[in-house]
């Protein structure tokens, strides 16, 4: 028994399956991640060393030659990168498209750790961490001031904003770009230390013998527990001044003050970096996206946290969006929604048209939308996304999706219009076209099918278009063999009289025919001209190619 004769025979489990596939298709939809173009980067894992101090020649050969000689022999590497300067070192390693990022990120630690012992001990720790196109920020926030410098912007900001934007579902982390932090900076005389006989070592240790603040146990009472610490002693500029770096009072040598041989404020830690937006000195706020988010979920979170941050902030300071890189994909997925459902209008009036009737052409008017929806199923399940290129395929498959449902529909109609009874005509008209429907599927997935193979970007770029549209054109296959018989059984009538549509659209359609048979007979005498002209126009298109 073929699948259109179940349907038939059982209209309820037809009409189930049809609501499940909707059901399961609309749950999908609000499940799938929101992106402008599928994700195409390669796997790149990032190994930094900081080393406070040195040189760029030092970096180079102390830090990043080693470690880049340890990770050269790891799988699948497609291409290794670095960069040293003064007191940073960064090496970048891009692998394969079809290595796992995870296998490659943990195969990069094993190496480094057998060449962090070969490292100076000064230097810190390698930090190795995995960057895709998730890690780029899609939403910047500004803010900016009238009455506060970036130091107190930036400490403002990692106080009371960072962690409120972080709440917002699907981000991953928050980044103050222009950050200025605060520091103790000390700038050391060089004459005023050789004139004592002091070295910059001397002066680190000591910084770090004495401005330590140390755990000192705890107090225990029969009603309370205490907590004790030994605090810092410098806190200030003054205080650092005070800081004795050679000599004791208790030997009656003199004492030399870090202030004797140092200037010391209290400023940025890094004074030259910089974040300036509409030409104003300010900070940025980065929202990092999670890998399955969804970016216009994120962009109203974030602009939902400013708008409540705002009456909070203090006197003439400004929090505003700056940056916002969905904005773009929203407009252009609007407009993709507008063209679908533009073209689910015009096939629903090509129906009309052609088909003669409105019963006729609700059928595969309603079959469109639901073959759509189910394509989000596998979207869904294979992890892919919304984007352009997916949104794309739906529009190219609305076309391709009614193809099976008019020819079910038609042919059904035929059969009532020649007498038959409408369960009888559904029963026999499905059957009549089954493998022709059949056929026809597998050669539509045929044609797409190729491109879920391509190796390299290109597969990367055009597996999710591809998919769509397959899935799209085996749920319009399989809807055309069930609920399009089903509802053919139960609304179509025999076409008494033709309206004015059907008699117009059925004119014109047989001149039409007319005027093609003339033409045929006339060409079909002339066999020597026909071959010549199709040459002629073998030879334009070819040297148009060229």
């Amino acid at each position: 028994m073929m699948l259109s004769d179940i349907a038939v025979r059982r209209p309820v489990l037809a009409a189930v399956a049809a609501i499940v596939l909707v059901v399961l298709g609309a749950a999908a939809f609000f499940l799938l991640p929101v992106r402008e173009l599928p994700d195409i980067d390669p796997p790149v894992v990032s190994i930094s060393t900081s080393y406070t101090g040195a040189s760029a020649e030092v970096i180079e050969s102390r830090i990043t030659e080693p470690i880049e000689q340890q990770v050269a022999g790891i799988q699948g590497v497609e291409r290794i990168t670095s960069s040293s300067r003064d007191g940073q070192s960064r090496v970048t390693i891009e692998f394969n498209l079809d290595r796992d990022i995870d296998a490659a990120a943990n195969d990069v630690r094993d190496r480094v750790s057998r060449v962090a012992g070969r490292l100076p001990d000064q230097a810190d720790p390698p930090q190795v961490a995995k960057a895709d196109s998730d890690s780029q920020p899609i939403i910047i926030v500004f803010f900016r001031s009238t009455t506060m410098n970036r130091l107190e912007l930036t400490d403002y900001a990692d106080r009371y904003l960072v962690e409120r934007f972080s709440t917002v579902p699907g981000v991953a982390a928050v980044q103050i770009f222009g950050e200025q932090r605060y520091a103790m900076r000390i700038w050391l005389d060089p004459a005023a230390m050789a004139a004592r006989g002091l070295t910059v070592t001397d002066a680190e240790s000591a910084l770090t013998a004495q401005n330590v603040e140390l755990p000192a146990g705890s107090l225990e009472s029969t009603s309370r527990d205490y907590t004790g610490r030994v605090a810092r002693n410098f806190s200030n500029p003054e205080q650092f001044a005070a800081l004795p770096v050679s000599g004791s009072a208790e030997d009656g040598a003199y004492v030399t003050r870090l202030g004797d041989v140092a200037r010391i404020e209290e400023a940025p830690s890094e004074h030259r970096r910089l974040f300036r937006g509409n030409g104003v000195d300010q900070i940025g706020l980065a929202v990092t996206r999670q890998s399955q988010a969804n970016d216009l979920e994120i962009s109203e979170g974030v602009a939902a946290v400013v708008e409540q941050a705002r009456s909070g902030l203090p006197p003439g300071s400004e929090l505003v969006v700056g940056s916002d890189n969905s904005v773009f994909t929203s407009h252009a997925i609007e407009e993709v929604w507008i063209t679908i459902g533009i073209a689910l209008v015009l096939v629903a009036l090509v129906n009309f048209v052609f088909l003669g009737t409105l019963r006729a052409a609700f059928i595969p008017s309603i079959v469109a939308p639901i073959c759509l929806l189910s394509t989000f199923i596998v979207l869904a399940a294979l992890g892919f996304s919304l984007n352009l290129m997916t949104l794309l395929a739906l529009v190219l498959a609305i076309g391709l999706v009614v193809d099976d449902a008019i020819v079910v529909t038609e042919n059904i109609q035929r059969r009532i219009d020649l007498g038959e009874p409408p369960l009888v005509a559904a029963l026999r008209g499905a059957r009549q076209v089954f493998f022709a429907v059949v056929a026809t599927t597998i050669v539509l997935i045929a044609v797409f099918a190729p491109l879920m193979f391509l190796p390299g970007y290109t597969g990367r770029l055009f597996v999710e278009l591809a998919v769509a549209i397959a899935a799209a054109v085996g749920f319009s296959a399989f809807l055309a063999l069930s609920l399009s018989p089903m509802l053919a059984s139960k609304i179509l009538r025999p076409a008494r009289t033709e309206g004015w549509v059907a008699r117009r659209v059925n004119a014109a359609m047989d001149a039409l025919r007319e005027s093609y048979h003339d033409s045929l007979e006339l060409l079909l005498g002339r066999r020597a001209a026909v071959i010549g002209a199709g040459v002629a126009v073998l030879v334009v298109g070819l040297g148009a190619w060229g």
